[in-house]
């Protein structure tokens, strides 16, 4: 949309140039002029990271509304990752003179440098007294061939976030569906990023891919596909395929339980468990154009790290005999998956696999 405005504007200036030069006697001016939007985004890459959040101007009015600018659109991947209940609001930012291009359903949209993706993590119904809490607002740039790390934490306030790469604990006790929970909230470190975004010796992003983002999202202006909003704000290239192997929410209990299942361990497992990531040597590949060969996803398959009493990684029948069931249910620091980012259950999604677990028929050797 950005780019189409530019071009409108250049034909309306080129009118306006031979409309004067035709008529030397209309001295008049032209009072209906407009200028052209410009998003205020604020990036100078060489000096990323800025020492504050708000430095780079990604929101309107006071931050902690999350209200973005123009230029910074909202995304929300149809299943997502889980991180001890918090919430979360995506943003993408792109510069002006560049698009993105599809590569593949389940590849990584090809940002260009410059890209700016932010995510915050915040709880509502924070105790004691049931309010919003925003923890951190992470922020990944695309820099040449790799993508670069910016944390900035919240101060107590929600007034401002100040960036830190260090790492460190913070304790929330909320309410989930009016259940009260409490986790010690792992903000991470650079190598803890790095661990789960890890591609060979790059990082990378997780959630943004054609197959997490072909869905429908309530923007300010309407409901509408991310990837046609992405093109009409002319940030991706009009290139989709007119169909798209497209993940289903895990929650939705119209869908299929196996695609639920695959839907929650892509968003929540694959990034470490696919070729060059931190699990590749673990014999299980859960991508979801992976997932539905009954080796890739576990099933009578032995695993590489002996539990007592466990058999598969997926033993069909038999969820307490499977590994994959033991550790999304274990707090257990040495046992638990995914490694980072959890330190409480996920009580739903162990529910989920538990009873697609338990409805397997197959038969191991």
């Amino acid at each position: 949309m950005i780019k189409k405005l530019l071009n409108f504007a250049s034909i309306a200036l080129f009118s306006a140039m031979l409309f004067s030069c035709a008529d030397d006697n209309d001295t008049g001016t032209d009072d209906t002029y407009e200028p052209i939007p410009v998003s205020p985004v604020v990036l100078d890459i060489d000096a990323f990271p800025f020492d504050t959040l708000s430095e780079y101007n990604f929101f309107e009015g006071e931050m902690k509304e999350q209200e973005p600018v123009l230029g910074v659109i909202p995304y929300e991947p149809i299943s997502a990752l889980f991180t001890d209940y918090a919430k979360k609001k995506r943003f993408v930012w792109m510069p002006s003179d560049v698009q993105a291009t599809y590569m593949a359903d389940n590849e990584l949209i090809n940002f260009p440098v410059g890209t700016i993706l932010i995510k915050s993590f915040y709880y509502n119904n924070v105790q004691p007294d049931n309010n919003t809490r925003i923890i951190e607002t992470r922020l990944m740039l695309k820099k040449a061939d790799d993508w670069y790390f910016a944390d900035y934490i919240w101060n107590a306030d929600q007034t401002e976030a100040t960036f830190s790469l260090e790492g460190s604990f913070t304790n929330v006790d909320f309410l989930e569906n009016g259940v009260a929970k409490s986790t010690n909230y792992r903000i991470p470190s650079e190598v803890e990023c790095f661990t789960c975004h890890k591609q060979g010796e790059s990082s990378v992003p997780i959630g943004v891919k054609p197959q997490n983002l072909n869905s429908l999202f309530a923007y300010a202006d309407g409901s509408q596909n991310q990837l046609e909003k992405l093109i009409a704000e002319g940030y991706l290239e009009d290139n989709l395929p007119a169909t798209i192997n497209t993940v289903v929410k895990w929650s939705d209990e119209t869908q299929p339980i196996d695609l639920r299942v695959r839907s929650y361990i892509d968003i929540n497992c694959a990034h470490c468990h696919s070729e060059l990531s931190h699990c590749d040597y673990r014999p299980v590949r859960f991508a979801f154009d992976e997932s539905s060969d009954d080796t890739n996803i576990g099933i009578c398959v032995d695993p590489d790290t002996e539990i007592p009493g466990m058999v598969d990684i997926v033993s069909p029948g038999l969820k307490e005999r499977s590994v994959m069931y033991y550790r999304i249910n274990t707090t257990a620091e040495e046992f638990r998956m995914p490694l980072l980012g959890r330190s409480i259950i996920h009580e739903e999604a162990v529910a989920l696999i538990g009873e697609w677990i338990d409805g397997l028929t197959n038969e191991c050797d």
